[in-house]
Formats: structure tokens, C-alpha cells, sequence
């Protein structure tokens, strides 16, 4: 059956089946740094990766707060897992842009994703007769190890200039190619999302036909609401629900951990002292509010959406406010269940060690960065903001 056939309550049901096997398979997530091929392969098929592809392709064409619904599933049983739906999602709404026999190349194949990265400096595009030769290294490729097909971005070099990856975006071109066409490089060695296989990948003289080309400020084919809304506002919310996600299931945590835990020297339960009772009523609070502004702001942007009208500057300002703010918050809300819960958190077996880490790899991602600060108060200010929004 296409995907547009099913609701919501298909999804919701699907990604809680698959959220509990994802759980199960969370040390070998972290371990293997991928999502195991069974699992993506099923997470494939039963259209995870085809949530925001339009319904002419048959994908699900989700509505914004649905889509978000499903991240926040996902993200309490595994932040990596949820940070590749995201990033693997949010790019496919690329196939509403590019031409549609192109995308009709790609996601014609059911088990298509795509994944991407920026460029280094060493990025070339040769124009020749029908397309590039293109050649380069692109680093952060989530979800490369499931990935069928890769894109680069190519910052564009006008007449008489150099062409590197500082050249000015806004001349940029997205170059479409198979994943068999490049070669994978294990460069993601960290501590944090380690599941992601956030992979760096190279070509040499790769050539490109222009129809697997597209610049990304190309308006899009498709006319549903989901691809008038920015697509950076799209990762960023997406990357604040998760990382919310995360902070919820470590509340969950420290909160078990205190009503079985007796700390050295103590004859009481964690849970019976007042510092506990004050810090888990301190993370609640935290994570409630930063939850209710992503809400509000994320709703504010999908009403305009709908309305087939680009989102006003307000709202998107408000909702890269929210989206960094939750992003934030989060760290500070595993911080404080980290802290609790003391040197017991610091070893591999409690689900609170990896949740550390990966949250404070999402406070270093670029949707994290707390110069986004500077761009709503830029607006508030009445100044013209700068940033990405």
C-alpha cells in the first residue's frame, strides 16, 4: 500500500514497534556506530525515511507537528537513531524540489535515503557539456552506512573568483550521485551520537549530470504546506525535539535511579533528600517550559504553513528561538540528572552515560549554537537580524 494511504495512526504505531526494538538495540547502535542493516532496512520499509516525501512520490508527506511527534518516540529510546530519522527525513524534502524525473529516480526505489554533508575547502565543480566533474570530501554524512544515495553541497565560485567551500552559499548547487559512486571514509570517531555513522565521503572527477543538480533556494515543485516552511527550521526543530527526548528519558532515569539508590555514607534513598527533591522539581520545570515554547512556536509556523503562506519573520525568528532555547535547556536538564545521579552515571551501563554524551554533542551542532541568540534579539531589538532563520 503507498504511503499517503496510511494516517497518522499508522506511524505513530509503527514507530513505537520499531522505538522498542531500537531500545533493544541500543549498545549495538552504539557499538557498531550505525543503525543496524535489519533494523534501517525495516525502518526502510515500513516508510520512516519517506515521512515528508511528497504523496506524488508516495511518501507519507506527514504534517510538521506529526513528523515531530514521531522524532520525540524515537528520541527517548535512542538519540542516534532519532537524529538520523531527522536528518535523513528533512533532506528528502529535496524531492520535492528537484526535477521530478530525478526524484522519481531516486525515491522510486523504497528503500531510498539520501544523506548529506558540508563541503571542505577542497570541493571542485568542473561545468562541462551536461553537467560536473566533480571533485571533494563532504564530512557529518548522517546516516551514511543505510544511505543509497549521497549529496554535496558545491559552493559556486562566480567569474574570476576561486571556488572553495568559503565561497558565498547563496550561488551553492546540491549535486545528487550513488553511494557506490563515492568512497566512505570511517571518520566518526566521537563520543556522542556515535550511531549515526555521521561518515565523511569522497570523489575524484566524478561526473554529474545538471538533472541531478539543483540550487538550494530552487522554489519546490510540490505546493503542501511542508515545503514552504525553511528547510533549516525544519532540522532545527527536529534536532530540539530530540535532544528534549533525550532530557525526558534521563528525568525518567535519574528519577528510577533515586528511589532504589542509597548514596556512600548516607542511610536514606536518594529520592528522601531535599537536594534531590529540589534538582528533579528544577528539571521538571525546565524541560515543561522549553517543551511548551517549541510547541507554540513550531504550531504558530505549521498555521501559516497551511495557509500556503511562507511563515512570517516573527514566527520563524520565534521558532529558531525555541528550537535553540529546547536544545540548551535539554543539556542543562541531563546535566542536572548526570550530577544527581553521580559517579554511578559515569560508567557505560547506565542509560544516563549516553545520553551525556550525546546531548552534548547536539549543544555543539550547528541548530545548537547559541549565536542564534543574537539573531532573535537582533529582531527584537528592531535591528535587521542576520543568521540562518
Amino acid at each position: 500500500m503507498p504511503l499517503a494511504q496510511h494516517d497518522i495512526e499508522y506511524f505513530l504505531d509503527t514507530a513505537r514497534d520499531l522505538a522498542d526494538q531500537v531500545a533493544v538495540d541500543a549498545d549495538r547502535i552504539e557499538c557498531e556506530r550505525q543503525i543496524p542493516p535489519e533494523l534501517a532496512g525495516e525502518m526502510a520499509d515500513k516508510g520512516l525515511f519517506r515521512l515528508l516525501v511528497p504523496r506524488s512520490l508516495d511518501g507519507a508527506e506527514l504534517s510538521h507537528l506529526d513528523f515531530l511527534r514521531i522524532l520525540k518516540i524515537f528520541s527517548e529510546a535512542d538519540g542516534s537513531t532519532a537524529w538520523s530519522l531527522n536528518q535523513n527525513n528533512v533532506f528528502a524534502t529535496a524531492s520535492a524540489i528537484i526535477p521530478e524525473k530525478t526524484a522519481r529516480e531516486i525515491w522510486g526505489d523504497g528503500r531510498a535515503v539520501v544523506s548529506n554533508g558540508p563541503p571542505t575547502s577542497s570541493v571542485k565543480a568542473l561545468p562541462v557539456d551536461g553537467g560536473y566533474r566533480l571533485s571533494g570530501r563532504w564530512n557529518f554524512s548522517t546516516g551514511s552506512p543505510h544511505a543509497t544515495w549521497l549529496a554535496a553541497l558545491v559552493p559556486m565560485a562566480h567569474s574570476g573568483d576561486q571556488q572553495d567551500s568559503s565561497t558565498g552559499r547563496a550561488s551553492a548547487r546540491i549535486m545528487l550521485f550513488p553511494k557506490e559512486n563515492a568512497t566512505i571514509l570511517d571518520t566518526w570517531q566521537v563520543n556522542g551520537l556515535r550511531g549515526t555513522g555521521s561518515f565523511s565521503f569522497e570523489v575524484n572527477d566524478l561526473y554529474v549530470p545538471s538533472a541531478r543538480t539543483y540550487k538550494p533556494t530552487d522554489s519546490p515543485r510540490e505546493d503542501g504546506p511542508l515545503y514552504v516552511i525553511p528547510r533549516t527550521l525544519l532540522f532545527a526543530s527536529g534536532d530540539a525535539t530530540i535532544a528534549l527526548g533525550i532530557a525526558r528519558t534521563s528525568l525518567n532515569t535519574a528519577i528510577d535511579i533515586a528511589s532504589t539508590k542509597t548514596p556512600g555514607q548516607f542511610t536514606n534513598l536518594l529520592r528522601d533528600q531535599s537536594a534531590t527533591q529540589r534538582l528533579i522539581g528544577e528539571g521538571e520545570a525546565i524541560w515543561h517550559s522549553a517543551q511548551a515554547f517549541l510547541d507554540e512556536s513550531a504550531s504558530s509556523v505549521w498555521r501559516s504553513a497551511c495557509k500556503r503562506d511562507a511563515p512570517p519573520t516573527k514566527e520563524r525568528i520565534q521558532l529558531r528561538l525555541a528550537s535553540t532555547f529546547a536544545i540548551r535547556k535539554a543539556a542543562e536538564v541531563v546535566d542536572i540528572c548526570y550530577n544527581l545521579c553521580s559517579s554511578s552515571a559515569i560508567f557505560a551501563s547506565n542509560p544516563l552515560h549516553r545520553r551525556f554524551q550525546d546531548i552534548h554533542v547536539i549543544t555543539q551542532h550547528l541548530q545548537g549554537r547559541p549565536t542564534h541568540y543574537e539573531t532573535a534579539g537582533q529582531f527584537f531589538l528592531g535591528l535587521e537580524p542576520g543568521g540562518s532563520f
